[in-house]
């Protein structure tokens, strides 16, 4: 249920092609119907011709809402300015949220360890296999060591919004991923893994099809891996997921 009237501050959207401009019609649409405000919306892609630029959303602005403006960079390098300053800038609020993208790398997790490169520049911060498979029903390991993990055998509609009752098994939803995510690093260590974490960015409806995640999850993330590695070695578990998918990695820091 979403509170008529949620306010946010700033509120990034990961691409601007097809799934970027459904994302801003429906924020559109939802503030439009006083469900959300927002003091404004970013959409961020390397292509100044994307799908939001024809669109003409960029000139529509609901009511008293600022309308979205587009940023044209690399996600990766867009995060690194935003999100390293995020902390310290004056118009940041606990407010602030990004919308990924389904076809995203797992964008959150990179600026972590890119984080933790720039801090220990002599020491070794590294992407490693998770340690053993999660007990989940569908689960794949990309080369780059991202694990990929869903509750769904099957295919999804891009735009679920994970209900409490299941829209393909008309059941109820009777699993969500952060508490699997979390017995599966206390499963871990209780078969003597030391894993630190999970730091898990949770992307949950907030309106009209919209996910999201708090910003200030993942600043608080890079906060908490400077903890956890000051002392010594540290591998963290580091995800970014939904009720039911997620993509999980873990940092290394030796």
């Amino acid at each position: 249920m979403i509170d008529a009237g949620a306010s946010y501050g700033t509120i990034v959207v990961v691409g601007g092609g097809c799934y970027g401009t459904f994302y801003v019609r429906q924020l559109g649409r939802a503030g439009r119907a006083g469900v959300l405000r927002w003091g404004r919306i970013v959409v961020v892609d390397r292509d100044p011709n994307c799908g939001i630029t024809r669109s003409g959303l960029l000139d529509d602005a609901p009511g008293d809402l600022s309308a979205p403006q587009l940023v044209v960079s690399g996600w990766d390098t867009f995060f690194a300015d935003y999100l390293s300053r995020w902390a310290s800038a004056s118009d940041s609020t606990r407010a602030d949220a990004i919308v990924p993208s389904p076809l995203m790398p797992h964008l959150m997790y990179e600026w972590l360890r890119d984080r933790a490169r720039a801090r220990w520049p002599g020491r070794n911060v590294d992407t490693r296999p998770l340690p053993a498979p999660p007990s989940v029903p569908w689960q794949r390991a990309a080369p780059d060591g991202t694990h990929y993990v869903s509750f769904a055998e099957w295919m999804c509609p891009v735009n679920c919004i994970e209900p409490e009752r299941c829209p393909h098994t008309r059941g109820p939803r009777n699993w969500t991923m952060p508490a699997a995510v979390a017995g599966y690093v206390d499963a871990e260590r209780a078969r003597g893994r030391n894993i630190d974490g999970p730091l898990v960015f949770h992307c949950t409806h907030r309106a009209y099809g919209v996910g999201m995640i708090d910003t200030a999850a993942v600043v608080d993330a890079d906060q908490a891996v400077s903890e956890y590695a000051a002392g010594g070695a540290a591998e963290i578990l580091v995800g970014t997921v939904s009720h039911c998918h997620g993509a999980l990695n873990i940092l290394a820091i030796s």
